[in-house]
């Protein structure tokens, strides 16, 4: 299909200064057994093409679901009326804007040594687990489910761009509530975000712990019941990389989106309290804060060679050191604020544009292993995954909720606790980072949930982290 589209559209390119087809194929399914009983499965098809045309400065988008000639025809067509009507209005003279020219081919890894599992098979391995939860009566609702996408995903232009890339994403998930009286309490692999999800095949399945979970997340879920609330007050926190996930998406990768900078994303999503003058300035955060842009991770959820604009993708560090050095823009994003940003411009599917969406956003590994972390914290608290988040309107003041936490108190790892928050505002807080996890507490999480842009678009992110210690949080329990 992608060689006859392609020869179709090159027959229909207009007199135009660019021109471009993105076409998405994509199959999708999830399973999900619930309380030992298998729910109705759910499949999804979905094909179609985004045409992009800009000529005489302005710009313009049509897609189309029809891929016949007929179909890329009216699509090209409005399209070019798009950019025309634009011409002259624009804030920004598209067609100055150079865009790439790439050529290649990327496929998501796959580890052939895995097992290649029947939908009978991963039914059987998902009962299995629900089954593995019932280990009490104050077990009252579990879950196991398994999400698999395959994505085929193709960019020509008129001026000789050629990119095929193939993706294959597998995202498990588990969680297990209990109930005591008043209390209820729930545990989960990985989050509400799905936060196991990779690229690849089975072996993800292995990497994210999810056999054998029933049974361990369901007694995490028990040992909460009976936990005492998280203490109130002003300690250091250690977030691992299941919470660190959520700290990065919303701190550190929503204010450095380049077109949210720019105000596109005001009157639907909020601003920044980021400012272009900031850029190679601002000292984000302590110097142990090192965070990169990495879409070249194989395993990783949002990884790609080429980005929906055609730009390469490569490792680049967005703050080093502490110091903010460039933002989260794609190519037409750079152009119109004339700073340097990354191979970023993307779209949740056919029927959308690209727009700047973070992708792989990773912290780097620091030297401080676990053990030293706990032993260095005279009173404080370790907080895993995330079951709750504010953030007002500029990115800036939040308030992030766990699913569990131990007590830390002189150097040592006490009791669990349950309901532990903590509040803070993003520059403080991240200038408030005393250590960072080794190689051994670095892990790669991802969500298929991060929700932008108008019409919206929910794209897939991934954040991998080492655990990290802050001093001086505020952190408040659920009394």
């Amino acid at each position: 299909m992608q060689e006859s589209i392609t020869k179709l559209f090159k027959s229909l390119i207009p007199a135009v200064d660019f021109c471009s087809l993105r076409l998405v194929d994509e199959t999708s399914e999830q399973i999900m057994v619930r309380q030992d009983i298998l729910q109705p499965l759910t499949t999804c098809s979905d094909s179609g093409a985004m045409i992009t045309v800009i000529h005489r400065g302005g710009y313009g988008y049509a897609a189309t679901s029809d891929l016949s000639r007929s179909g890329l025809q009216d699509a090209i067509a409005r399209a070019q009326a798009w950019a025309d009507a634009s011409s002259g209005r624009s804030v920004v003279d598209y067609s100055k804007i150079k865009l790439p020219q790439p050529q290649g081919r990327y496929a998501s890894p796959r580890n052939d040594a895995a097992p290649r599992l029947s939908r009978r098979d991963v039914i059987g391995m998902l009962m299995q687990e629900s089954a593995a939860c019932r280990i009490d009566a104050r077990i009252v609702d579990w879950y196991a489910s398994l999400g698999t996408i395959r994505t085929q995903q193709m960019y020509v232009s008129a001026d000789g761009a050629a990119v095929y890339q193939d993706f294959d994403y597998v995202i498990p998930n588990l969680a297990v509530t209990a109930n005591e009286g008043a209390d209820t309490q729930t545990r989960s692999l990985g989050g509400q975000y799905n936060g196991y999800c990779r690229q690849g095949g089975l072996e993800v399945l292995a990497a994210a712990g999810f056999h054998g979970a029933g049974q361990r997340i369901a007694q995490q879920a028990l040992d909460l019941l009976a936990a005492p609330n998280c203490p109130t007050g002003r300690m250091d926190v250690l977030l691992m990389p299941e919470q660190m996930m959520l700290q990065i998406h919303e701190s550190i990768g929503h204010p450095l989106e380049l077109d949210r900078i720019l105000g596109d994303e005001r009157n639907f999503a909020g601003t920044s309290f980021v400012t272009l003058d900031m850029f190679g300035q601002f000292q984000y955060g302590s110097d142990l804060l090192n965070v990169t842009h990495d879409p070249s991770r194989p395993e990783q959820f949002a990884s790609y060679q080429w980005d929906d604009e055609g730009t390469q993708a490569e490792k680049t560090y967005i703050i080093r050191n502490g110091l903010l050095e460039r933002p989260l823009g794609g190519t037409i994003s750079q152009a119109r604020a004339g700073v340097e940003g990354v191979a970023n411009a993307r779209a949740c599917s056919w029927n959308r544009p690209p727009i700047d969406r973070m992708a792989n956003l990773n912290i780097e590994p620091g030297t401080s292993s676990l053990a030293d972390m706990i032993k260095s914290v005279e009173r404080g608290v370790l907080m895993d995954t995330n079951v709750s988040w504010s953030i007002d309107d500029s990115r800036n003041k939040f308030q992030f909720g766990c699913e569990s936490a131990r007590l830390i108190e002189n150097g040592e790892l006490k009791g669990v606790l349950k309901n532990p928050n903590y509040r803070g505002i993003s520059e403080s807080f991240w200038r408030s980072l005393k250590a960072v996890g080794d190689a051994s507490t670095y892990n790669v999480m991802g969500t298929p949930f991060c929700g932008k842009g108008e019409p919206s678009q929910v794209i897939r992110v991934g954040h991998a982290s080492p655990a990290c210690l802050f001093a001086n949080v505020d952190v408040f329990g659920g009394e």
